[in-house]
């Protein structure tokens, strides 16, 4: 769990920040940065299918952010898709079903935290 929650985390931040830079948008971060995470995951361990999906579904939560979230709130948002995913796996068919909702659940339910007068970071530059 702790694993999941770490790797979820650091894929919504990595998706984040280079998502910012010239020549990328969300989408090449995101495309980029799963590549070589599952080539990562591929040689190190023998779970790679699950991290790589955890890490994938990360940088849905960071796509989503750049324009909305601060750091507190991606960091809130990445947490809860590493809760969601790892509660909603066993209940739906394939990593397809839980990664999708898991990662649409936990950025709508930031953003409903906002605008109810939840905590709200600084939208960083």
């Amino acid at each position: 769990m702790v694993l999941t929650i770490v790797i979820a985390v650091t894929a919504g931040f990595a998706t984040y920040f280079l998502s910012k830079l010239r020549y990328f948008n969300a989408l090449r971060a995101s495309s980029l940065l799963s590549l070589i995470a599952y080539a990562l995951f591929l040689l190190m361990s023998t779970h790679a299918e699950l991290y790589s999906v955890v890490f994938f579904g990360g940088t849905f939560v960071g796509m989503s952010t750049p324009a909305r979230f601060g750091y507190y709130t991606l960091t809130s948002a990445a947490v809860l898709f590493a809760l969601l995913f790892h509660y909603l796996v066993p209940h739906l068919h394939g990593y397809g079903g839980a990664l999708g909702v898991s990662a649409f659940l936990s950025v709508c339910l930031c953003q409903l935290a906002i605008v109810l007068g939840g905590p709200r970071s600084r939208k960083s530059g």
